[in-house]
């Protein structure tokens, strides 16, 4: 029995062409309004390099500014960023050492620019666990950033899916609520995300076939997109390949079709 064409398996070729012209194939209206990405491949991109891994993590940094920008430039109305997982505190002192000089700054860089151009800052995280001098600059960024309507940039730093999942739980108990009136509205009001709407879009580069942790309560309908690039490699042409290939799927929630 043959499949029909638009029940094939098979994935149809990736678009190419300029940064202007896959931009122009872009359909506005059905851009993804939050898009997440686990930026994995730092420290390889390093070692084919024969660099240590905070080079790969600091040329990382740039793909940052590029994907941000891209995003805001077109229209996209938020960004969630996996910069430092709970797991990352396992590597090596020196590379934990400098990812959150790095981060700091970063954010102490990259947050004027960030207000100029309209966008909020928000971190999602147990911040409480991080270096004393990072907290005080992500606060400043977010204090700084506050009253923005532009692009939503969440930084998830020091974050664990399953943590969250905890920390809702302990919110809910803490506030009194019964059990018998807890459904998923209400864990959804206590996770770091409350009042954020769930990506639509997951990007993982570096070809990794799993979510490591990352938004597990959120992404329960995201589409997926994985790239073999690494992170320090993802260009705006890699960023809107992923994002027409978004736009030709057709979106099922529990088996209602999403146009």
């Amino acid at each position: 029995m043959s499949v029909p064409p638009s029940e094939a398996s098979a994935s149809p070729p990736e678009a190419s062409g300029t940064l202007d012209e896959l931009v122009a194939q872009l359909i506005p209206d059905r851009l993804p309004r939050h898009i997440a990405l686990i930026m994995d491949g730092n420290g390889r991109w390093a070692r084919l390099r024969s660099q240590p891994r905070i080079a790969g993590h600091h040329q990382g940094h740039l793909t940052v500014r590029r994907v941000v920008e891209l995003c805001r430039d077109l229209g996209v109305e938020m960004v969630t960023l996996y910069a430092f997982s709970s797991e990352n505190w396992s590597r090596p002192d020196d590379e934990v050492e400098g990812l959150m000089s790095l981060i700091e700054g970063v954010a102490r860089l990259e947050t004027p620019g960030l207000h100029e151009d309209d966008v909020r800052l928000r971190i999602l995280g147990r911040m409480h666990e991080l270096p004393d001098s990072l907290q005080d600059e992500l606060n400043r960024g977010m204090e700084l950033t506050r009253s923005n309507t532009g692009l939503a940039l969440n930084l998830a730093v020091n974050y664990s899916g399953r943590a969250e999942i905890v920390d809702a739980v302990r919110k809910i108990v803490s506030d009194g609520i019964d059990s018998s009136l807890v459904d998923e509205s209400t864990i959804s009001d206590a996770l770091y995300t409350a009042g954020l709407p769930d990506p639509d879009l997951l990007i993982r580069t570096a070809g990794e076939m799993r979510v490591s942790n990352f938004l597990l309560w959120q992404i329960a309908y995201a589409e997926l997109y994985v790239t073999e690039t690494l992170w320090p490699d993802f260009s705006k042409e890699e960023m809107c390949r992923a994002l027409l290939s978004y736009q030709k799927r057709v979106r099922r929630f529990g088996g209602v079709v999403s146009p």
